[in-house]
Order: C-alpha cells, then structure tokens, then sequence
C-alpha cells in the first residue's frame, strides 16, 4: 500500500467518523462507488472504531484507582502544618485533594490540603505546582477559592492548602435548584467576573469545567484547580502569548478549544470556549457536538472538524455520549420549564452568543470574557447583542421589548389620534354632503 493511499484512507476515514449517521451512509455509498479499496478500509476502521474496549479499559482502570486509593489511604490522619487530615475528595491530573481540620484546637477551621501525587516528581511537575500556588496567591477574588497555605512534606511533596468549599458542581447546583434560563445566566456571570479577574491579573485557566466550579448554598460560584494555568504576557493580553511544553496536552478534552487541541500558543480565548462549552452545558443540558462518542479522539476531531449544534435544537437534535444517562424530561423539569418554551427562550440571541463564544478561529470569538459577559448582560436587559446583526428590524424589536410600557402608552396615543382625526374627517365630510343637498333643495 502506497503512502498516498495511507493517507488517502485516513482522510476518508476521519472524514466519515465526523458525519452524523444518515450523511455518513450517503459518504460511504459515494465512496465505494468511487474507490471499494479506500471504502473497505474504513469500514474495517469504523466497526473497530465502534467496538467497545470496555472490557479491556475497566479492570486497568480498577488497578490504577486501587493503587491510588492504597497510596492515598496513608495521609489520612497525618497532620501538615496547622492541620489534620481527615478524609479523601478527589483526585485529579496534579495531585490528591484531601478534607483537613486545625489539629491546635484554636478555632474550627476545615480546609482542603491538595499533595502532589509521588510519581509526578519530575522537576517540570514540581514547577508547575509551585506556580499554582504563586497564582492562587496572587488572586483574591469572592469567587475564586482561597489559597491559605503552602509548603512542602517531610517526604518533599509540595501541598497546597485551600479554602474548602462545601458545594456542588455548577451544572449539578443548576439542576438541582431547579434554576431557569435566567437565574443560570446570572449565576454564569458570576463566574465570568472570577475569571475575567484572572485573566486581568494575567492568569488563563484552561481546564474550566463543571467540576472545577463548585457553588455554594448562598448561589456563590468558587473556582478551583489553576493547576494547568499559565500565565501571559501584559503586553500581549489578547491572543499571542506564553508558548506550552511541547509534547504537553494538559487539557480535559470535552471543554478543550481547537487551539489547546493542536497544542498552540496560550491565550484567553481559550478560557472564552470554554466558558461557551460550559453555557451550553447549564443552558440544555447537553455537550455542543451531536453523535460524539466519550473518546478522546473522536471529541478532539469533533473539536476540530464539526461546527456545533444550536443550543436550542440540541435536545431535539441530538443525544450524545456524554448526557444520553439524561433524558430530555429531566432536562426540562429541572429548568422547571417545558421543551418548548425552553427551546424558545435558547433561540435567537442565546444561540448566537453561545455559537459565536465556541467559534473555531480564536479572533472570531469574544474579544474577552468581558465582552463574553458583556453580551450576556445586555440579553438580559433586552438589548441588543453584539453575537447578532444590526438590523433595524431587530434593534426596534429590541428598544419595543426594553420599553414595553412607554411604546404601549405611544401607541395608545397615536390610536387616539388617529381615531379622532378619522371621527373629525368624517364628521367634516358629512357636513360638507349635508350642506350640497342643503343648497341643491334650495
């Protein structure tokens, strides 16, 4: 085989796993027609493609998190500094995240010790848990978790020790308070504010997910985990920046942009997609890519290749991998709404203000999260946004709905005018004819 029909298949093949179900069929058809050696190769490709390797996946993935667990296990009841550790959160890409309290007895305080993890020692790891704890000492932000204390255990390990949040997930906490289209957008502003903050003080996230935003019982976000932040330059704010390690894909790739993909330079528009991944989340429910299956290669293509579905077509459109345990009836009744006045509310400006945040090309995104949030603010006064053309259809359709009751009193005024002026018209006409048959009798 030669190497241009390597590649050849390749394209077909990646081109064919883009398409949904019923183009992907009129692909397939037309390439057989064209080429049965290319057309028997990717199908080859697509049914291993399709094959789950879940029985394989599962008992490594069991080992691994024994492992870890094993490993973990020990802290627990060992004191850091000022503090007990009581229990194990989570564990993530940098490290063990574990629940502490002041061992001295001074005051209550629980606190959340993050150690990084014994076989990320290398000295590029090390580095970059040092600059999260330089970040988050640098941020001071209501809604940012605050960095408390740090240092290093008697194995060397270097911890962090954060404010602890007692909170769920910004796409759980929408759920579960039953929030509407609304009070989601206002609490999406507030993160935008945390991460705005950020990015003033020259820090860009990278891995904004609903797990790494937990919101609190008073409907106060917290953003947590700037272990794969990076900081950019002051004079070169927007879009060239800090160049990462090559080789080095610390991203999660469902809220991933194109750019944080193909591993190029670090920026804040890279922040601005995913905010827009996560607005989509919280709004329907749903991930913007229809028929992708949870692989990271498919997502990452996806990413790449496939132009996003409009928020409000997604719960009709689609299901995907990563929301089909959710049905379209949990969707609704927890936005406490119905499918259709849902998918009325997503239309029209909300689709093009996610749509225009998730653009492929970074300079055609939001500018900032400013502006991002900026746009969202100005749908919620009932102005006209950025994300939208500016016709003068939809700019009077606008200032209408911003000033309903002044148009309304305008309007009643001008039909008064109008009605009297017709009473008058036809007043004088009779008049008039009354007076020709007047002087016709005379």
């Amino acid at each position: 085989m030669t190497p241009d029909t390597h590649k050849n298949i390749e394209v077909a093949f990646t081109q064919a796993l883009a398409l949904e179900e019923s183009d992907r069929e009129k692909y397939l058809t037309e390439l057989r027609e064209r080429d049965p050696n290319i057309y028997d190769a990717v199908m080859r490709l697509l049914a291993a493609d399709a094959k789950d390797d879940a029985a394989l996946r599962a008992p490594i993935a069991e080992s691994v998190s024994r492992l870890g667990i094993i490993s973990d296990d020990r802290w627990i009841g060992k004191t850091i500094g000022a503090f007990l550790i009581t229990e194990r959160i989570a564990a993530g890409g940098m490290g063990v995240v574990f629940l502490a309290e002041r061992s001295d007895k001074q005051y209550e305080q629980q606190v959340a010790i993050k150690i990084m993890s014994a076989q990320l020692l290398a000295p590029d790891a090390a580095a970059r848990f040092r600059a999260e704890r330089q970040i988050l000492a640098d941020l001071d932000h209501p809604y940012i978790a605050n960095l408390i204390d740090g240092g290093t255990t008697e194995e060397g390990l270097p911890y962090l020790v954060l404010e602890y949040i007692d909170g769920l997930p910004i796409d759980r906490y929408c759920d579960e308070r039953q929030l509407d289209v609304r009070g989601r957008l206002e609490l999406f502003g507030k993160v935008c504010e945390a991460v705005d903050y950020a990015h003033r003080k020259l820090v860009v996230h990278r891995d904004l997910k609903p797990s790494n935003i937990l919101v609190d019982d008073r409907g106060n976000p917290r953003l947590l985990d700037f272990g794969i932040a990076k900081l950019i330059s002051a004079d070169t704010f927007n879009y060239t920046v800090v160049m990462t390690r090559a080789g080095f894909a610390a991203m999660t790739p469902e809220y991933a942009s194109p750019e944080q993909v193909r591993g190029e330079s670090i920026s804040v528009a890279m922040d601005v997609y995913s905010l827009g991944v996560l607005l989509y989340k919280i709004l329907c429910g749903r991930m913007p890519y229809k028929g992708v299956r949870k692989l990271p290669g498919n997502i990452e293509r996806a990413i790449l290749e496939v132009e996003p579905s409009r928020p409000s077509t997604a719960l009709t459109a689609h299901t995907d991998s990563n929301s089909s345990d959710v049905s379209v009836v949990e969707i609704v009744l927890s936005r406490g709404t119905t499918i259709a006045k849902l998918k009325s509310a997503l239309s029209g400006d909300l689709d093009n203000i996610v749509l225009a945040a998730l653009r492929k090309e970074p300079e055609r995104r939001y500018p900032s999260v400013a502006a991002f949030s900026d746009d969202i603010q100005r749908y919620l006064q009932h102005r006209p946004v950025v994300a939208r053309g500016n016709s003068t259809t939809y700019r009077l359709t606008k200032f209408i709905r911003r000033r309903r009751v002044g148009v309304a009193i305008a309007a009643l005024i001008v039909t008064i005018i109008v009605t009297s002026g017709i009473r008058i018209v036809a007043e004088r006409d009779r008049a008039a004819l009354a007076a020709r048959q007047s002087q016709e009798v005379s």
